[in-house]
């Protein structure tokens, strides 16, 4: 033993005290109750997520309080279903954000339910944006959704809806900034007159990436033919422009949403104006549910919380989803029991998947599959 620990004291350690709690026991005990003081700070300070949860779905061809959800004037040219068919818009709650943050309790429970999902909030909301400017992102998403929406279902139901196409910005770096404008009104591709924004980018498609072409405009009321190259992004043809699509609708179609935004109920509210615009009823009484991005053209894209939208679905009854394609991956495995669920690429194809629904045939439709 050295010499240092030869001249160190020994000392026992004190006998538990008759009287009262041991000193490691009190210790022990303020520990805990510290811990769980802390824990539930913790619990409920705000967390760096957001959290999806099922809404509620909505009949489109049925009322929000007194007003019927689309309406179409003049009405005589609207055949509202009377056997009590639904096609029902899906909805996604989100909690978190900008004005509406979420605790770390929230996050726990979102974690371990079968029917929420918790992700970043940064994935959901812009870093730094406010509630008012998330808020005026969703109802602009909303508001272009129905004019897409309105354009689509009139077009299946045979009406003619011409379109004004203008260039909302150019990409700098492209070679088209060096001639076409903000506001040009694009009105043909090498002389070939532009019916549509689906027309118009298959015809850019068709070109190679630093073909020359000509674009049409329409600037400041005079017609002007330009000369350009086009570009390439994400292995396609491009112009290198931004658009804005504005329709002349042969009809009046309004829409009674509220507290509700973003684009995914297009492909719903398309297939509504259908069924209103054509006699009989799609449906045949069936209640069948949907979401799905939509465009004037008619094509069916991808949207966010899928999952939590088949959970909506079924707790609303219905008993058949029409899902996006570009979405069947996060489809599978999230099924709820007793619902069928079909996937869609187009207006076209759901409108027809409908009506198999109705005779009974839904058994045959395309179903979702793992890529």
């Amino acid at each position: 033993m050295s010499q240092l620990e030869s001249q160190a004291p020994y000392v026992d350690a004190p006998p538990p005290s008759s009287s009262g709690l041991s000193s490691r026991t009190l210790t022990m005990a303020v520990t805990g109750i510290l811990a769980i003081v802390l824990g539930g700070v913790i619990s409920l300070l705000p967390a760096p997520y957001a959290i999806y949860a099922p809404g509620p779905a909505t009949n489109v061809l049925g009322k929000v309080g007194p007003l019927e959800l689309i309406t179409i004037n003049p009405p005589t040219k609207s055949f509202r279903p009377v056997d009590g068919s639904t096609l029902d818009m899906t909805t996604v709650s989100v909690f978190g954000g900008p004005g509406n943050k979420v605790s770390m309790l929230d996050v726990l429970r979102g974690w371990i339910s079968p029917t929420r999902a918790v992700v970043p909030v940064e994935q959901v909301f812009p870093p730094g944006q406010t509630q008012g400017e998330a808020q005026a992102e969703t109802q602009a998403e909303m508001s272009d959704s129905q004019q897409q929406a309105t354009a689509a279902g009139l077009r299946l139901a045979g009406y003619t809806v011409p379109e004004k196409i203008t260039i909302a910005d150019v990409s700098k770096g492209m070679p088209a900034a060096k001639v076409l404008k903000a506001d040009d009104v694009i009105t043909a591709i090498d002389g070939t007159k532009v019916v549509d924004s689906a027309h118009l980018r298959a015809t850019v498609q068709k070109l190679k990436p630093g073909a020359d072409v000509r674009v049409t405009v329409r600037r400041n009321g005079t017609s002007t033919e330009l000369k350009t190259t086009t570009g390439s992004s994400d292995g396609r043809t491009v112009l290198g422009v931004d658009l804005k699509t504005t329709y002349d609708f042969p009809v009046d179609v309004e829409f009674a949403t509220k507290d509700v935004g973003g684009p995914s109920a297009g492909m719903m509210f398309a297939l509504g104006i259908y069924d209103l615009l054509t006699e009989g009823d799609l449906g045949a009484g069936a209640q069948i549910a949907g979401t799905g991005t939509i465009d004037g053209a008619g094509n069916v894209g991808p949207i966010g919380g899928i999952a939590q939208k088949l959970v909506g679905a079924r707790r609303a009854g219905a008993k058949w989803f029409i899902a996006p394609q570009s979405n069947c991956n996060e489809v599978v495995g999230h099924i709820p029991a007793g619902l069928h669920v079909v996937s869609s690429s187009n207006l076209t194809q759901t409108r027809d998947d409908v009506e198999k629904i109705a005779t009974g045939d839904g058994a045959s439709l395309p179903v979702c599959k793992a890529s």
